[in-house]
């Protein structure tokens, strides 16, 4: 199944997406997160509203949501997830370079960072002027553990999506070289289109691409992760504890501005594409947006323009 989460008469409401057009679910079916946290029998009643509903929009036209939404703390992600990545890298860091790791690398985002799949993705040059674009495969978590074994990893993936982890590498250099504050900055990672359900992607052999402008800058395949998904799973839970309906990005192939030559940064106005085989795609336009003065209560990307869906890819 492909579950997105749609605008619609002013609230919110999931929906399955068949071919060009979404099957509205019920309202008190609740978000995503919620649908996960409820395990089989959450997802045995969504599956028999989808078929009892007689109520369906036209994909084209729809404001997209993020499909997941709620979140109890930070977003979990992987680092240098490829090697190519990892070594395009080299030299670029400005005297931050590490040797190749041995186990996986995680950090965190901040979940202000979450946009729509066809939001605007906030920019401000104010703060740094290397902005950059990583394509990723993202994992939702579909039952909480901890201590995970390798073996039985995969009974805890719910489902996936794509997410671009947009990274200001200045501002990285600047604090360390960790990864936090660089790639925390509001209204800047799209997530989407829907959520792909486990059983209907083998993520093994996903092709990840990343567009700028009409040109294609990363084209990889999740073949060439440096760490599996059991694996990534297993030593992220070693000693903590993975909640189920969090968000868990698993790195991005090569490609990025940062490594190539000469450098190339996302700018004011870019249009930026992000697709999975089998997961759709993310289209988003950097846009003006002052992130760099005081401000209570400020909103975040996604809440400064809607958009509005394409058609399936």
């Amino acid at each position: 199944m492909r579950i997105a989460a749609v605008a619609h008469q002013g609230g919110e409401r999931l929906a399955l997406v068949e071919g060009d057009a979404l099957v509205l679910l019920p309202a008190d079916l609740g978000d995503l997160v919620g649908i996960v946290e409820g395990g089989a029998d959450a997802l045995s009643r969504l599956r028999a509203a989808a078929e009892r509903s007689r109520e369906k929009i036209p994909l084209a036209g729809a404001r997209l949501l993020p499909p997941v939404r709620r979140f109890g703390r930070d977003i979990l992600c992987t680092g240098w997830n490829y090697w190519d990545h990892f070594e395009e890298g080299f030299g670029r860091r400005e005297g931050q370079d590490v040797p190749k790791p041995d186990h996986p690398t995680f950090f965190t985002k901040r979940p202000d960072v979450v946009i729509g799949p066809y939001d605007p993705i906030a920019f401000d040059p104010a703060l740094s002027h290397q902005w950059d674009y990583e394509a990723e495969l993202a994992v939702v978590i579909g039952k909480t553990g901890r201590n995970i074994p390798v073996e039985t990893a995969m009974d805890h993936v719910w489902g996936y999506c794509l997410a671009n982890d947009v990274s200001l590498r200045s501002v990285q250099r600047a604090h360390g070289g960790q990864w936090l504050k660089g790639k925390s900055v509001d209204g800047t990672m799209p997530i989407g289109p829907w959520i792909v359900t486990a059983d209907a992607l083998d993520y093994h052999d996903v092709t990840l691409q990343c567009v700028v402008n009409g040109t294609t800058l990363q084209d990889g395949s999740t073949r060439l992760m440096a760490f599996d998904l059991p694996t990534l799973i297993a030593e992220a839970s070693r000693g903590m504890t993975l909640h189920a309906g969090e968000l868990f990005l698993t790195g991005t192939p090569s490609g990025v501005g940062n490594a190539r030559t000469p450098q190339t940064f996302l700018n004011e106005g870019d249009e930026v594409i992000v697709r999975g085989t089998g997961l759709g795609e993310l289209r988003n336009v950097m846009t003006p947006t002052d992130l760099h003065t005081p401000a209570a209560g400020a909103k975040t990307g996604a809440a400064l323009a809607p958009a509005r869906a394409e058609s399936v890819p």
